[in-house]
């Protein structure tokens, strides 16, 4: 597979990461789809294998959304400045704490955004609570999903 080919399967990837914050943009399938081309114009054991495991992970995944407590999603749990801090956390935690940082990342993410909106703790505290029990949980772990699948990806193509 070409470098062209891979920067596009990268970007595909960058836009189904970006695109699980934005309500709507199916995300998740994006960033499946983008593996799957790879694996088809690539026909490696590795990325095969790959393949297998980000269907699967994307299965967990959403068994996992499924169990948790049911909330009413609304379309309107955050505004855009708390999804871009959510995500800019959740990107920088997983690379700066590998792979798990993400989770603390995200509510940290969350967390400072409030704390700039409002001024307090307590209540940008409140805030946080009150996002992650309204969606913001299955965000995070359809995130953190996709986040594992482009890591996989990553690893891949850089070492496999």
């Amino acid at each position: 597979m070409g470098v062209w080919d891979l920067l596009l399967v990268g970007l595909v990837l960058l836009l189904g990461l970006c695109g699980v914050l934005v309500p709507g943009v199916p995300g998740s399938w994006l960033v499946w789809a983008a593996v799957m081309w790879w694996a088809v114009k690539d026909p490696q054991p590795v990325s095969w294998w790959v393949l297998v495991g980000a269907t699967v992970v994307l299965f967990l995944s959403q068994v996992v959304r499924w169990a948790l407590p049911p909330r009413r999603l609304r379309p309107n749990w955050a505004d855009s400045r708390m999804t871009v801090y959510a995500g800019a956390g959740s990107f920088l935690g997983f690379f700066l704490i590998p792979v798990i940082g993400s989770i603390p990342g995200f509510m940290a993410g969350i967390y400072i955004g409030e704390r700039r909106r409002l001024g307090r703790h307590g209540e940008a505290r409140a805030s946080l609570r009150t996002a992650m029990r309204s969606g913001g949980s299955s965000v995070l772990a359809e995130l953190f999903t996709c986040q594992l699948i482009a890591g996989a990806w990553l690893g891949a193509v850089i070492w496999g």
